[in-house]
């Protein structure tokens, strides 16, 4: 049985950690960059269409921050293997280490909200953690609605 409070209160609490993940680095860039880079770390090069919707921005948007992402060498347009006629982006080592150093920034900033967590508090948080891992993997969603 899907206990939906829970399901809500995680939404509730994993969009207010995003949030205070943005205001606490003072990182001017934008989180859609973040969130961008992270799809492409987790989910390997996709098409700016693909990209887009993963991450709930128009198409168009998409193209403009891939252009900004491009020029700052965050990630790399190559030819698509299953379409000769497309491309796909993908992250390159400059794009990976920015996002570690801005996940390390994060955490850093973050850290002191969860110091006087216990050891059983950690371990819940982990078997959370695994847990939404495994059901929001993009081969988890379609296994499950199939």
């Amino acid at each position: 049985m899907i206990d939906t409070d829970v399901l809500r209160s995680l939404l509730h609490a994993t969009h207010r950690l995003t949030q205070l993940a943005a205001r606490t680095t003072g990182s001017v860039i934008p989180s859609a960059t973040w969130r961008a880079l992270s799809t492409l770390e987790a989910d390997g090069p996709q098409r700016v269409g693909e990209l887009a919707s993963v991450n709930r921005v128009s198409q168009p948007g998409m193209s403009r921050l891939v252009a900004g992402m491009l020029e700052d060498g965050l990630v790399r347009r190559h030819g698509d293997p299953d379409d000769s006629r497309a491309s796909v982006i993908a992250l390159t080592d400059r794009g990976r280490d920015a996002l570690d150093e801005w996940r390390r920034v994060v955490v850093a900033q973050l850290g002191p909200r969860f110091n006087s967590l216990d050891d059983e508090d950690w371990a819940t948080l982990r078997r959370a953690s695994a847990i939404l891992a495994s059901r929001t993997s993009p081969n988890e969603a379609s296994e499950v609605a199939a």
